[in-house]
Formats: C-alpha cells, sequence, structure tokens
C-alpha cells in the first residue's frame, strides 16, 4: 500500500521450609533427578510444586491447617501463587511423602489413599485428592516457581536467592512470597531443569541458558560463581500477540509513533529496535512483523525462539547449544547464511549479539530489503559502537563495519523502560556518515512519555526513506 503523508513530515499508514535429603541419602536422586527438596512453600503456610523427582523424608515442623485457597493472594504487599483444594494437612502430606519415600513408585491416589490409611487416620475423598494434588505440585513443571509461571501477565520470574523470588507483569519487579528452604535446594531446582533440556550445570558448567519444553527461557548461575548463591531467571514466551494497533491502546506507542511504523514496514526498509534489557524488544520486533503483507516470506533467526509474529509465511529457525558431550553446536552465524538461501523476503535476526552481524549487514547491502533485527544498547546512539564490537570480534574492520551500517541500516527504533515499568517507544534515529567514514545516529523524531513527539535533525532524512515507498 501507498503510505500517505503524516505528522512530522513523515509518511503514514494505517512462605515454611523444609529439607531435603542429604546426597546419597534416601530418596536422593542426584542432580537432574527432580529432588527440589519438595520442601519450598509460601510464606503463608501453602505449598506451591516442586520439581520432579524422589518423594523425601522430611524433618518435622509446626504444622498447619491447609484450607481452601485463591490462586493468587497476597502477603504483606507480596504477591503468591496458592494451592487450591480443600481437605488434608501439612502433616498428611508430610506422613505420606515419608511413607512414598520408603517405597519409590508412581504417585497415583490409589498408592495416597494407602498411605494415609497406614496413619490410622479416617479419610475421605477430598483428604486423598488434596494429599495427592499437593504431592503431584511438588514433583511437576518448575517446582514453587510453576504456579507463578502461569499467572496472567508474567513475563519474568527471577530467583536471587532462597527467600528472594521476584516476577514480574510488566509494571516493575514483585516480591512474591514463595520461598525456598535453602539455595541447595534452589540448585537442585535449577539442575534438574537444566538436564531437562539436555544442559549441564555442576561446578564445572557452573550456568546454563537454554529454552524449556513449554517455551520459556531458563537461565542459571550456581553458586560460588553467583555470590548470592545460585540464581535462576525464567522468561515467559508471550502468548498474547500484540499488533501494533494493541501496542498504541496499551501506551507502549503513540498513536503518530504507531502510524509511523507502520509507513516503515510499508517502505521495506531495514531497521533495529535497540534498548535495554525487558524493553519490549521482542515484542515489538513482532507486532512490527505482523504488519508485513502476507504475500511476503519471513524468515526468523533466533538462538532461542521468542519472535511469535501473526504472519501466514514464517520459516524460524533456532540454534542449538552443545550437548552434554559439547557437541553439535549450531550458532546463530551459521543459520544466518542458511536463511539468505531460503529465498527470503524479510530475513530478521531475532537477537543480534555476535558475529553474525557481519553477515545480516552483508545481506542487507546485497538487496535484502526490509531486513530487521533486535540490538542491546542503552541508546539509539550508541548502537554504532555497539555494531562496531561485536563486527570487530567477528573480523570485520572498523572502516568496513561502519560502511556496511551506514549502507544497510536505515533507522534505529529505540525503546525504554519507564520508572512506572511501562515500555515505551522513545525514539527513531537515522544513521549518518561523518567525513571520517564513522557513522554517528540523528535523531528523527522522539517521543516523552506522555506520547508527545518533538522531531530532530533526522526528520527530513527520514521523510526521504519513506518517500521511496513502493
Amino acid at each position: 500500500m501507498r503510505p500517505v503523508r503524516g505528522p512530522l513530515g513523515a509518511a503514514a499508514g494505517g512462605a515454611g521450609q523444609r529439607h531435603g535429603p542429604a546426597p546419597g541419602g534416601p530418596g536422593h536422586r542426584g542432580p537432574g533427578a527432580g529432588d527440589d527438596g519438595g520442601a519450598a512453600r509460601t510464606r503463608g503456610g501453602h505449598r506451591p510444586r516442586a520439581g520432579t523427582g524422589a518423594l523425601a523424608p522430611r524433618r518435622p515442623r509446626p504444622r498447619r491447617r491447609r484450607g481452601p485457597g485463591p490462586a493468587l493472594a497476597h502477603h504483606g504487599g507480596r504477591v503468591s501463587a496458592l494451592p487450591a483444594g480443600p481437605g488434608g494437612t501439612d502433616a498428611d502430606v508430610d506422613r505420606v511423602r515419608d511413607r512414598l519415600a520408603a517405597r519409590p513408585g508412581e504417585l497415583t491416589p490409589h498408592r495416597v489413599a494407602e498411605a494415609l490409611r497406614e496413619t490410622g487416620r479416617p479419610v475421605g475423598d477430598a483428604t486423598v485428592l488434596a494429599v495427592y494434588e499437593s504431592l503431584r505440585r511438588d514433583v511437576v513443571g518448575a517446582g514453587p516457581l510453576e504456579p507463578l509461571l502461569r499467572l496472567p501477565g508474567v513475563t519474568d520470574v527471577l530467583v536471587n536467592g532462597p527467600d528472594a523470588v521476584h516476577l514480574d507483569r510488566g509494571q516493575g519487579l514483585e516480591r512474591t512470597a514463595v520461598t525456598f528452604p535453602d539455595d541447595t535446594a534452589v540448585r537442585r531446582l535449577a539442575q534438574r531443569l537444566a538436564a531437562a533440556a539436555g544442559r549441564r550445570l555442576d561446578d564445572a558448567t557452573p550456568y546454563a541458558d537454554v529454552r524449556l519444553a513449554d517455551g520459556t527461557r531458563f537461565h542459571a548461575v550456581l553458586s560460588p560463581v553467583s555470590r548470592p548463591g545460585t540464581v535462576v531467571s525464567l522468561r515467559v514466551p508471550r502468548r498474547e500477540h500484540f499488533s501494533l494497533e494493541e501496542l498504541v491502546q496499551r501506551g507502549a506507542l503513540s498513536p503518530e509513533g504507531g502510524r509511523l511504523l507502520e509507513a516503515v514496514v510499508a517502505a521495506r526498509l531495514a531497521f533495529l529496535v535497540s534498548g535495554g534489557t525487558g524493553t519490549g524488544k521482542t515484542t515489538l520486533l513482532a507486532a512490527l512483523l505482523s504488519a508485513v503483507p502476507p504475500g511476503e516470506r519471513l524468515v526468523l533467526v533466533e538462538d532461542s525462539s521468542e519472535l511469535r509474529p501473526e504472519h501466514p509465511h514464517v520459516v524460524g529457525l533456532e540454534g542449538r547449544p552443545a550437548n552434554v558431550e559439547g557437541a553439535g553446536a549450531i550458532d546463530v552465524r551459521t543459520l544466518v547464511r542458511q536463511a539468505l538461501r531460503m529465498r527470503p523476503d524479510r530475513l530478521v535476526v531475532g537477537e543480534v549479539r555476535g558475529g553474525e552481524v557481519v553477515d545480516l549487514l552483508a545481506a542487507l547491502n546485497t538487496g535484502h530489503e526490509g531486513g530487521c533485527g533486535t540490538l542491546h544498547a542503552n541508546s539509539a546512539a550508541d548502537v554504532p559502537a555497539r555494531v562496531e564490537a561485536l563486527a570487530l570480534a567477528a573480523g570485520l574492520d572498523r572502516a568496513a563495519a561502519h560502511s556496511q551500517l551506514a549502507s544497510g541500516i536505515d533507522l534505529v527504533l529505540h525503546l525504554v523502560r519507564g520508572r512506572d515499568g511501562v515500555r515505551r517507544l522513545r525514539e527513531v534515529a537515522v544513521p549518518r556518515r561523518e567525513r571520517d567514514g564513522l557513522v554517528v545516529m540523528e535523531t528523527a523524531v522522539s517521543f516523552d512519555a506522555g506520547g508527545r513527539s518533538r522531531t530532530g535533525p533526522g526528520a527530513d532524512r527520514l521523510s526521504g526513506l519513506l518517500d521511496r515507498a513502493p
């Protein structure tokens, strides 16, 4: 479609604690076997899910009656994901756990009922089911973090220590009431999740960065590399797909900014989306790709698949880390080269953070219009330096890197995250080549927190680029 002239001279288109078994002790299955201690519970005394593995005996502690609870509760301003369901006490759960640990086997309601009867306590169906559900939550998914991952709107769950679990629902970090008994429990959970994804996580390799089976991005660092203890970061894949119009409605874009970005897509301009961690780069890129005409073929290259554009013709290539033997790795740079042989109308690199920048710039300089990607940078002005550093590390000299950037990239869209936690488009900048051959970014238009725009020295160049739209 032919964009129409719009504003700014730019074209526009349309809590309690438990302790797990000692290594080698009863119920211990080793790292990756799924024994997270089964111990993490909320400060309210409720037990969320724990990791898969053996049901281990627990030390006695004061008991609290488990009553029915909502899916979400607040404790002193903290968020807690509480298991629902009537009947059963913590004492019942512990007694059953001890008996089942002594006789390993599949966890079933029938075995739970038998174990309860052995305690001499009269039980009904409600109690059996409540105890079964509590134990089942202890052995599936991401353990005590699983309920948090399922809360609506959650983008990140962060574990900074046994009793420092936070989540982000788009309005800034919130401290939750979920805790672990100690760092060992956090470590076991991290090792199990890494093992489930085929990655090694131990003292020899104290960090892991993988995508779990449900698409969740998992990263962990073990102590003593991580000073506070084991640190876990979980990035929840976005299950919602936002269009540019919806981002306008949510305040990420002003109406004028939305029209401008529609024009950028229609003009097949090559661009980078820059910003810090958690500023919404992937979300905006997916929305922009969703606005691409349906007759075009998108080839996405990502280290870990996160982009989910609403488009009928998408091909995705995903990198692969080395296995536990250190073999089989496929990096993004290799995939970019493969993507160029797949007749892409638009080549997309989900995150440019290595030598793939050289291949992407080369592609954008050889007729592949509309290519794009994301890049970590503190500001649009920092993008040339970031690209230069990545290119130098990949063997491209400084002059060549700036030359390729100047002719390959049409503009940069820079995102920020405000103090209110809202992610916004802050600036649209265009590259300008200096006399010494180095590239600097010029602001074409900037937006304040209220969405009000202000033109910059690069506005005329941006208008000229948009006027070239087919």
